[in-house]
Order: structure tokens, then C-alpha cells, then sequence
């Protein structure tokens, strides 16, 4: 009797499981007969253009006496002034 009833408990999950993995694939071919068009992406042209800002490259020097001087390059003449004068006030220094 036990057995009979082992055999039917496994029937039935193994119903269960062909059933909830055949679901999906036939809901998506039901969808593919009805008309519905699948997912399209469409690339934006003008977030394809942006560059990504490049940071402003900072070489700092220390000479024997222990005073200090930088050489600033980058392609933002805005973000090389805010850095230079960033590294003046941090330095206490008056170039």
C-alpha cells in the first residue's frame, strides 16, 4: 500500500514539475501567434556621443628645501583653476 502510494506522490510532483516548466514555453508561443511583438531596443544617438569627463592630472613636487610645486594638465581649463587654486589654500601657498 505504501508503495502505491510513493509511486503516486512521485507521478504527481513529476506532473507538476513537466507542467510548470512547459508553462512559459507555451504562454510565449501562444504570444508569438496572437501578434505580439517581442521587446525592441532602440539606441539614443546623443547618449552614444557623450564622452566621459577625463579627471585633471596633478604631478606635485617637493624640492630639497621642502617647498612644493605641481604641474596641472587636463582638458577643462575650469576644473585646472579649481585644482590649482585648491592646492594653494591646502599648501598655504602664494604663487
Amino acid at each position: 500500500m505504501m508503495k502505491i502510494r510513493n509511486i503516486a506522490v512521485c507521478v504527481l510532483c513529476c506532473m507538476l514539475f513537466v507542467l510548470i516548466v512547459m508553462s512559459p514555453v507555451y504562454v510565449s508561443g501562444q504570444e508569438m501567434k496572437q501578434g505580439v511583438q517581442p521587446l525592441q531596443i532602440k539606441k539614443n544617438q546623443e547618449i552614444q556621443q557623450i564622452k566621459p569627463k577625463k579627471p585633471v592630472r596633478i604631478k606635485l613636487h617637493r624640492n630639497a628645501n621642502g617647498e612644493y610645486s605641481w604641474d596641472i594638465t587636463g582638458d577643462n581649463p575650469d576644473e585646472i583653476y579649481r585644482a590649482d587654486s585648491r592646492l594653494k589654500k591646502l599648501l598655504k601657498i602664494e604663487k
